[in-house]
């Protein structure tokens, strides 16, 4: 069945009948496009008992909108987890510096947290909101936020607790990265002297690449790394701080990044790579 052209003036008609019954601002068939107000008549003078959908008034308020996501806040997972101290590591929690008359600087007033162990010594400042509950007798802390509503906080908790985790694991631990070099003629050796690069501290080692290129390739090692080749295609990185050592890693791999044609790169830890097909012409 085809329907009939709807004037305006019909129209209009109808849309006041419509205002006045469901209490709607003078100017909302302004808001209605030409097409929609058509259709809008079409369904009005259809029957009184006639209901208008909803997509055909999008400028109306027409029922309650929600939330893109209707699932409430939760805990962290990794947060809210106990970090748990070996019985090696010395954990304190030091208050936050006072000034000279006794008063704590509020934009300084940060607690910092000092882990010591037998490979070494680590310290890390916390955020202003961030707070840490040490139960000495049972060997446990437990990491907590102010206000666990707000992203930045609850981002934060996470962040901060697998800070920690780290720094315990280095420091009682320590930390590894094995590094493989996949290609022809691919070497790494680890010498005590450089010619491209100025060493920046006394006793500085370097890791010496040769990767395909004219030249080797020197990159400096950090200090509280160790470094060592135990064969010509393996580099294995020792080190207290995991962020230190796996910044070094990835210099050493920017170097060589795994190409997915023949699989050849410089690899780090458990790295694969998926090899695509070879273009045929």
């Amino acid at each position: 069945m085809v329907l009939s052209r709807v004037d305006a003036k019909t129209i209009s008609e109808h849309l006041e009948i419509y205002q006045a019954s469901r209490q709607l601002p003078p100017d909302s068939h302004v808001m209605l496009s030409t097409a929609r107000s058509k259709g809008l008549g079409r369904a009005i003078a259809s029957g009184p008992s006639a209901s208008i959908p909803a997509f055909l008034l999008p400028a109306f308020p027409i029922g309650h909108s929600r939330a893109f996501s209707s699932t409430p806040q939760c805990a962290s997972q990794i947060g809210r987890a106990p970090l748990s101290i070996p019985p090696e590591v010395k954990f304190e929690v030091l208050p936050a510096p006072l000034r000279k008359n006794g008063w704590a600087n509020p934009l300084a007033a940060r607690e910092t947290v000092q882990i010591e162990g037998p490979l070494g010594k680590m310290s890390m400042a916390l955020p202003p909101f961030v707070k840490i509950e040490h139960d000495i007798a049972a060997r446990k802390a437990y990491v907590s936020v102010e206000d666990r509503e707000i992203a930045k906080q609850r981002a934060m908790w996470g962040t901060t607790r697998a800070y920690l985790h780290n720094h315990i694991l280095g420091v009682s631990e320590g930390h590894t990265a094995i590094l493989r070099l996949v290609g022809v003629g691919y070497r790494a050796t680890v010498e005590s002297t450089a010619t491209t690069v100025i060493p920046e501290f006394d006793g500085q080692q370097f890791i010496s690449l040769k990767v395909g290129y004219s030249h080797p390739i020197e990159i400096p090692i950090p200090k509280g790394v160790k470094a060592s080749v135990p064969q010509p295609t393996r580099i294995l990185l020792e080190g207290v701080e995991k962020e230190v050592l796996l910044s070094l890693a990835a210099q050493v791999r920017k170097w060589r990044r795994p190409e997915p044609y023949k699989g050849k790169g410089i690899f780090v830890n458990g790295e694969t790579i998926k090899l695509k097909a070879k273009k045929i012409k």
